[in-house]
């Protein structure tokens, strides 16, 4: 697998758990690419890429970290320990293009890459596996391509948010489709729709993955001439009028 960040989400971290779990998957190395493994990591990383937004993003992580704790105690601890057990093949690195990075993962020989959160990879790693390199993204393609792109289905008023399973390639969320589905949106939170969405996600991936072990996957194209802008991380203003936006509808103004 390939990610990337100071701390794996909590929606990697159950994807790694489901793959070590399933009796016809073998799990050979993640490989996350981060400065450092580390709250301060964490916040160095948020500010970095978010600016003024990562004060607000850095308490919510905390206050999300310490709920799951407090809420679910029994499965954070089954959790941490099955990732415990994994500790010997979960590889942070500062470069995941390194070339010292890059032989180590051929040197595992993988039959498929699997990429949850990665940064823009390069073909000198997405081709590695026999198999190439299956990725999620969180949206509908090719009408959201890019970032945060459940946040602007909701921001521009879709009813459904959407999850694809795609084969890797050069280009931005371009892929071949493998599997896709969606969930409904409606007068939902942000975070109930986040949730569905992951769940259906890993489900959706783990389908993908027997598919092209067994040989029965189906790759869809595209459409062509289906370029779309590719959606930004979104900026405060954008936060703000979307908060509006819900609270409206909330209460059935909208």
């Amino acid at each position: 697998m390939f990610g990337s960040g100071p701390m794996l989400n909590p929606d990697a971290k159950q994807f790694l758990c489901r793959l070590e779990a399933h009796p016809q998957i073998e799990l050979l190395g993640a490989f996350c690419q981060a400065e450092g493994q580390s709250w301060r990591a964490v916040w160095k990383d948020l500010w970095r890429r978010r600016g003024i937004l990562a004060f607000p993003l850095f308490g919510a992580a905390v206050a999300s970290s310490i709920g799951q704790y407090l809420t679910h105690p029994r499965a954070e601890v089954e959790q941490r320990n099955k990732l415990a057990r994994m500790a010997d093949r979960i590889h942070f690195v500062t470069d995941i293009h390194a070339p010292e990075v890059l032989q180590q993962i051929s040197a595992l020989a993988p039959d498929l890459g699997l990429i949850y959160g990665s940064p823009i990879l390069k073909p000198s790693l997405f081709d590695i596996p026999t198999n190439g390199s299956l990725g999620i993204h969180h949206g509908k393609v090719p009408e959201y391509r890019g970032n945060k792109t459940t946040f602007w289905a909701m921001y521009n008023g879709e009813d459904v948010a959407g999850v694809t399973i795609q084969k890797i390639n050069a280009g931005l969320d371009t892929g071949q489709i493998v599997k896709e589905g969606e969930v409904t949106i409606g007068r939902r939170s942000q975070r109930a729709v986040v949730n569905e969405l992951e769940a259906l996600g890993l489900d959706l991936y783990l389908q993908a993955i027997m598919e092209i072990k067994e040989g029965t996957a189906t790759f869809r194209p595209q459409p062509e001439g289906s370029k779309r802008k590719a959606y930004r991380n979104p900026k405060l203003n954008d936060l703000l009028h979307f908060w509006v936006k819900q609270t409206r509808k909330q209460f059935g103004r909208e």
